[in-house]
């Protein structure tokens, strides 16, 4: 079968492997049907990640933990939609022909830390093992990629969610990472303060922080400001119901850590992937407000103003999305109507233009195919 794999910058083809088979009774076998990028795909697609990250870590100035991240040859691709053509015997709650939403991650569903909601951190995968999932190769387990004509998920009843019917693969295809990275950025919060001010710095995390604000207007945040520089992006964030600001990072007040407007946010997202970014994200806060970071940042001392934080009763929140965990919630957001994903992609390409497709510089890619099992 073909899986599409990424060789270094600007070099993604399609390379041969074996067949993937049922291993344990709790697997699945998984014919993707819609295949989307993540916004951390882009990092190594248009950059020459591997290299910067070992020159970083030979240099001692990177984070340890980045040593092993994407190191090339692997098989890209950790959002899908897809099909299951094959069950093992120990797989409740599924049927062969029936789509299914495959997380980026693999999660037992059992262990504690799948207990509590962390289901990218599951103990009953690889024991000892950082994470394991899709899309990255080694450093994740080696479970290949989802731009693949066929994928096996372990712990299938752990892991799969169905896909409500009546709505498009391609409309749910990034719901494997992005869309609920993008949930927790906003959705606890607006929780627990019903109608709270959002800003979102966009940018790196592209598709990301436009699926924060419109997640943040269907939760009903009072105000959502939307930074960019990008006009598409812009013009997106405003049908999604955000308000659209233009970002000069030489402007005062985003080099004083003032709000656009007068509205000082309680939440704020942080997808520029820029220390810039993360630094203006904390200091515009509102006292007691909460912001998350999404994006990269490799450095061993990436500067925060801590003392800022401790003076404004600030919290900020790095770490892995759990896709698993928050499905249910955001799958019933978006069957309800009130936000749409789909105004997020930027270009909607047919797999067999895969290689090609996924180093367009765009803000979503979605790949799709038909349907051989389920019609």
């Amino acid at each position: 079968m073909r899986e599409l794999v990424y060789q270094g910058k600007g070099k993604v083809d399609w390379r041969e492997v074996p067949m993937p088979e049922l291993r344990a009774p709790d697997d699945a076998l998984v014919r993707p049907l819609a295949a989307s990028r993540c916004d951390g795909d882009c990092a190594y697609l248009h950059y020459p990640l591997p290299g910067i990250l070992k020159a970083g870590n030979a240099l001692h100035v990177f984070d340890p933990a980045s040593r092993d991240f994407a190191a090339t040859p692997f098989a890209i691709g950790h959002e899908c939609v897809g099909e299951i053509v094959a069950l093992g015997d120990g797989v409740k709650g599924f049927a062969v022909g029936e789509r299914v939403i495959v997380p980026w991650s693999i999660s037992c569903g059992s262990c504690e830390n799948c207990r509590l909601g962390l289901t990218s951190k599951c103990r009953g995968v690889h024991p000892g093992r950082v994470l394991s999932g899709y899309g990255f190769g080694e450093c994740l387990g080696g479970f290949g990629g989802m731009v693949s004509d066929l994928i096996r998920v372990p712990h299938a009843m752990g892991t799969l969610v169905a896909a409500p019917e009546g709505i498009d693969s391609t409309v749910l295809a990034p719901a494997s990472d992005n869309i609920p990275d993008a949930w927790r950025t906003v959705a606890p919060m607006l929780a627990k303060y019903p109608g709270a001010p959002v800003l979102v710095v966009g940018g790196g995390a592209k598709s990301i922080g436009l699926y924060a604000v419109g997640i943040a207007k269907a939760l009903g945040a009072s105000n959502i400001d939307y930074l960019d520089d990008c006009r598409v992006r812009l013009g997106i964030a405003e049908r999604l119901g955000g308000q659209p600001v233009v970002l000069d990072k030489r402007s005062r007040w985003y080099r004083s850590g003032q709000p656009p407007g007068k509205i000082r946010p309680l939440i704020t997202v942080d997808a520029s992937a820029q220390i810039s970014g993360l630094q203006y994200a904390i200091r515009v806060l509102a006292p007691g407000g909460h912001c998350t970071c999404v994006g990269f940042h490799f450095l061993k001392g990436t500067p925060v103003p801590l003392f800022q934080m401790y003076l404004n009763s600030s919290t900020l929140h790095v770490g892995v999305s759990h896709p698993r965990a928050v499905l249910p919630e955001v799958l019933d957001l978006i069957r309800r109507g009130s936000f749409h994903p789909e105004w997020v992609s930027t270009l909607i390409a047919d797999w067999e233009e895969a290689p090609q497709a996924y180093l367009e510089k765009t803000t979503k890619l979605v790949l799709r195919r038909d349907s051989c099992v389920g019609g």
